[in-house]
């Protein structure tokens, strides 16, 4: 079981990297007009980006290692609970989702760029789970800043789904940035602090391979 999902991860990885140029390609009136806008007005000033894609320790792993990303903090988002704490969002009764919020500088990576390592990175097409990570705290998400994140998320995810990249359409969830609260401090940097706990071993490192492959020229 274990080996075919991973064959099917790799298949799946190989074929987004095949029309990642066609992606480029069909945005980069997008792109352009981001970067004259950015470099316009806040040259050397960094944006945010806020995902969920499962654990938030297999997110923050992947993003801490993308060449134009300053910091990258786990957290909860997207639910009414003030402050929560990891065991209440693990009930998956306070509506968060385990996220990640990612400061980055537009003039070295876009936010396209951060949404095609997003997709590339996990699942999109299963429901409130990720492998063995179940419940609504382990949704797809993205949790959009502004109405350009918006588009920009929403011209990716059809462009995907046109393509027809996975056997399953696209679940992720598209919705207005609400709320983000820091996670608990053993959190932070889970997997560099953590690297031969047994979750990390089996999950993350084999994550961080791949990514390490698809990506060398955004790498840190």
């Amino acid at each position: 079981m274990t080996t075919r999902r991973s064959n099917r991860g790799d298949e799946i990885l190989l074929k987004i990297t095949g029309i990642a140029i066609f992606l480029v390609l069909m945005l980069v009136t997008i792109h352009s007009k981001d970067n004259k806008h950015n470099n316009m007005i806040s040259d050397n000033k960094t944006e945010l980006a806020t995902f969920a894609g499962g654990c938030f320790w297999c997110t923050e792993a992947v993003f801490e290692r993308v060449k134009g990303v300053d910091k990258v903090i786990s957290g909860y988002s997207g639910g009414d609970v003030i402050n929560p704490s990891y065991r209440e969002v693990t009930t998956g009764s306070t509506g968060h989702a385990e996220a990640i919020q990612i400061e980055y500088d537009p003039s070295v990576i876009t936010y396209t760029e951060l949404l095609e390592i997003f997709f590339k990175t996990h699942d999109p097409t299963t429901l409130n789970r990720q492998g063995a990570d179940v419940g609504t705290q382990y949704r797809s998400a993205v949790f959009y800043h502004d109405e350009k994140q918006e588009e920009t998320a929403r011209s990716i995810i059809d462009l995907l789904n046109k393509e027809q990249i996975w056997d399953d359409p696209i679940v992720t969830e598209v919705t207005k940035f609400k709320n983000f609260f820091i996670a608990e401090e053993y959190h932070q940097e889970y997997y560099d602090n953590n690297k031969n706990q047994g979750y990390c071993r089996m999950v993350i490192t084999p994550k961080i391979k791949k990514f390490n492959k698809l990506f060398k020229d955004k790498l840190k």
